[in-house]
């Protein structure tokens, strides 16, 4: 019986240099391989079909030493993360997937801000609705909020690193899977909208190719 070959599309490509200490710790929370520690160097990709991701981590394992963090393989969607001290080994695991797909980084779709929204001076009842479902801080009452939504999913991600980075704030939940990716923030007033400027500033230096893509969530 013939086996269809799908051709594989590079959704999200991610490298981050030095992952900071919160980010850090919730992918600790979440994921279910070898976990990540602050400071390490890390490279996220997202491809479809998601069933491609199992070769793409072969390739990545024996073309780098590099450890992986999380594997996450849906129908439509594949997720890796790999991470070491030495970021030219993982610089060296995300060429050697690139090669492997034949494609250079500026294959990735261009990142997408779907939802960006500060709420103040949140109620308590809301605070604890938003602790009831979150894997990393907590947020208390009269904290500020924010919600970044992307497209694709992995580039929420980058997000939370360089929010975290540029000001102290309460990282609350990052989801990099699925049709759409979501961080949640929490802090004062003035560090979240240092944040948010943060996190939507390094999405609109990614170059890759136009992202106008629709994506059928039901």
């Amino acid at each position: 019986m013939a086996v269809e070959k799908r051709p594989i599309s590079l959704r999200t490509y991610v490298y981050i240099d030095v992952l900071q200490p919160q980010l850090a710790s919730f992918l600790a929370t979440v994921s279910q391989g070898y976990l990540p520690i602050e400071e390490q160097a890390s490279l996220f990709i997202e491809v479809q079909p998601g069933i491609a991701i199992n070769r793409l981590t072969d390739v990545a394992l024996k073309g780098a030493s590099v450890t992986p963090g999380m594997q996450i393989v849906e129908r439509s969607f594949g997720v890796l993360e790999v991470h070491s001290f030495d970021q030219g080994d993982v610089r060296a695991a995300g060429q050697a997937m690139l090669d492997y797909l034949g494609m250079s980084e500026t294959d990735r779709l261009t990142p997408r801000v779907v939802t960006s929204e500060i709420i103040t001076g949140t109620s308590p009842y809301q605070t604890m609705l938003i602790n009831r479902f979150r894997h990393g801080d907590a947020i208390l009452k009269d904290q500020a909020l924010y919600i970044l939504e992307t497209h694709p999913a992995g580039y929420a991600i980058l997000a939370a690193n360089e929010a975290e980075k540029a000001a102290p704030i309460r990282l609350l939940e990052v989801i990099t899977f699925g049709a759409y990716g979501r961080l949640y923030l929490a802090g004062g007033d003035d560090e979240i909208k240092e944040a948010a400027r943060a996190a939507e500033a390094c999405l609109s230096e990614i170059r890759g190719r136009p992202n106008e893509e629709v994506v059928d969530v039901r």
